[in-house]
């Protein structure tokens, strides 16, 4: 349910998962794989993670983890949008990041 009312509201991601040392009732971090084969479709599509990124803070508050794993080409317009909305990412190229999330 939303913090602002009492509709559901349901934001798909790609993987939920708890890092090793949760406990229970934490939320998981939530994972959308991103792909592009050039930088115009990415700055097209990069308000839809800012929107996902709302929803999810009105649901789960503001220490909601989602985090964009991305393969392809990003250019810094859509990493710094993404990161202005609080949206952190991994590379695919650079899996061995996740386990500074305790993944």
């Amino acid at each position: 349910m939303s913090a602002e009312s009492s509709e559901i509201v349901n934001v798909s991601v790609d993987m939920a998962v708890l890092p090793k040392n949760a406990v229970k009732g934490d939320v998981p971090i939530l994972f959308e794989a991103k792909s592009a084969g050039d930088f115009t479709n990415v700055n097209k599509r990069r308000k839809e993670e800012a929107k996902k990124m709302e929803q999810l803070r009105r649901q789960y508050g503001n220490s909601i983890r989602y985090i964009l794993f991305l393969c392809g080409y990003f250019d810094v317009t859509y990493l710094g949008y993404e990161a202005a909305e609080g949206i952190d990412w991994i590379w695919e190229h650079r899996i061995a990041d996740m386990e500074t999330l305790g993944l």
